[in-house]
């Protein structure tokens, strides 16, 4: 099924009043996003910032030893390459694609002159990227003290979040990777899952059939995360809209035309 591709597809676009999103949609280029694909190398310079709509992105870690974990995932909720925008260039993660699909991207320098203009752009970026921050530090929680059923009922729980169907695109070793855990530990944690029916596992597609399951079994880390991203950003009312007549700014955040 053919679906029609749309920047606001992504809510931080989506978010944006018009003539703040007139100013980006010249620059807007469409990127398909496929399962695996490296969008930044660890410390390069960031030369593009990337909505995804569609797909998943995650910042990978790794050490000496070749061992990695990804700390968070972004999706159309989000944005990659912030460090951009703050001054600080690269940064020790490489950014990989989690789960295939679409997105658009734009050139560094030209969204940092936007940002810098301050405004509804810099507000909302900024509250993002606190709620990452959170993402980033909950998932280290949960990874050193839930067990892996919890943990991937998690991970299962926000890509859905941030994905229009029940379907993803991704293996086993993406997720053990996700969770820094070994595979054999996310293909057991993935069989109980199955077997009380909350999800389907095929050749790299992961299908959740009863979210309540996922649901009942998650950590409270899932709650604490969703509930900062609602107060931060889908149940915030910006302090820069300064015009009481025109309220659907504000109270609707998150709204997709």
């Amino acid at each position: 099924m053919f679906l029609l591709q749309s920047p606001k597809q992504n809510r931080i676009l989506a978010a944006l009043p018009p003539e703040d999103y007139a100013r980006l949609l010249p620059y807007l280029e469409f990127v398909s996003m496929p399962l695996g694909q490296t969008i930044y190398e660890p410390r390069a310079a960031v030369t593009h910032m990337y909505f995804p709509t569609s797909s998943i992105v995650a910042p990978l870690y790794a050490i000496e030893n070749g061992a990695s974990v990804r700390l968070a995932i972004i999706g159309n909720e989000g944005l990659t390459g912030i460090s951009a925008l703050l001054g600080g260039g690269g940064t020790p993660a490489g950014i990989v694609v989690q789960s295939a699909g679409n997105g658009y991207r734009i050139k560094a320098n030209t969204l940092k002159k936007e940002f810098d203009r301050g405004g509804n752009l810099q507000h909302v970026i900024l509250r993002y990227t606190q709620a990452l921050i959170t993402q980033t530090s909950q998932n280290a929680v949960c990874n050193r003290h839930h067990n892996i059923e919890q943990q991937l009922c998690r991970f299962l729980l926000m890509s859905l979040d941030r994905l229009s169907g029940e379907e993803m695109q991704m293996t086993h070793e993406q997720i053990a990777i996700m969770l820094g855990v070994r595979r054999e530990s996310v293909t057991q944690a993935a069989l109980k899952l199955q077997t009380i029916g909350a999800i389907r596992y095929s050749r790299g597609h992961i299908t959740v059939l009863d979210r309540e399951e996922l649901e009942d079994t998650v950590c409270e880390c899932y709650a604490v995360v969703n509930d900062e991203y609602d107060r931060l950003l889908w149940n915030h009312v910006p302090d820069t809209v300064q015009e009481p007549a025109k309220p659907s700014t504000s109270k609707q955040l998150w709204s997709v035309n």
